[in-house]
């Protein structure tokens, strides 16, 4: 649980700065744009990388990860429904589109449509703390860029082309993950139980 929370601690840390206008000036002023964007990138590696080993050393430990509630049967099928989303949402991020467009920050939303989905079908204390710390901090986010400047996506091309391809690699995606990705990189295959009552 230590790595885990001291990787969520510091992944956080990092990301909050950007979050505040003054602050993120302030260190760039100090100590230049590039020192900051390397300090940042250094610090959020091994954030994550804190947050992969210790999630991962919870798995293989059930005993330092308590069940805090055991979700229904149920909950799976939403968690499949809002994964859908969030995985074309990801791909919009990085495509110029009107899907773009019109989420404004389609990153911010995946992560919330992810984390979510995954706090409902996990009731362990590991669950909690990583998947609620993604979806409290990408809400905090997206409440914060009102309140500071930040670029807006590129214009959507005209035609709906990369609509279109926004969602087919989405879907793809999705099915990637569903029938081989979640398996081979996390480790819970999940079509064993896609369709279970």
């Amino acid at each position: 649980m230590l790595p885990l929370t001291l990787g969520l601690l510091l992944f956080f840390a990092v990301h909050l700065v950007p979050t505040s206008a003054s602050l993120r000036q302030g260190l760039v002023e100090r100590f230049g744009e590039t020192p900051y964007r390397i300090v940042h990138s250094v610090l959020s590696l091994i954030g994550f990388a804190l947050i992969v080993v210790g999630y991962h050393k919870l798995q293989l430990m059930p005993g330092k990860n308590p069940v805090l509630w055991d979700p229904p049967s149920w909950t799976r099928h939403i968690a499949f429904l809002l994964m859908l989303p969030a995985i074309i949402l990801l791909v919009a991020a990085f495509i110029p589109s009107r899907i773009r467009t019109a989420a404004k920050h389609p990153m911010l939303a995946a992560i919330k449509f992810w984390a979510l989905a995954h706090l409902l079908v996990n009731g362990d204390l590991g669950a909690l703390l990583l998947f609620g710390s993604f979806l409290a901090y990408a809400v905090y986010d997206r409440i914060s860029m009102k309140r500071r400047p930040s670029a807006a996506p590129p214009p959507a091309p005209p035609g709906a082309l990369n609509d279109v391809l926004v969602v087919g690699l989405g879907l793809a995606l999705y099915a990637l993950i569903l029938f081989w990705g979640h398996g081979a990189l996390i480790g819970v295959p999940i079509t064993s139980f896609s369709f279970a009552p």
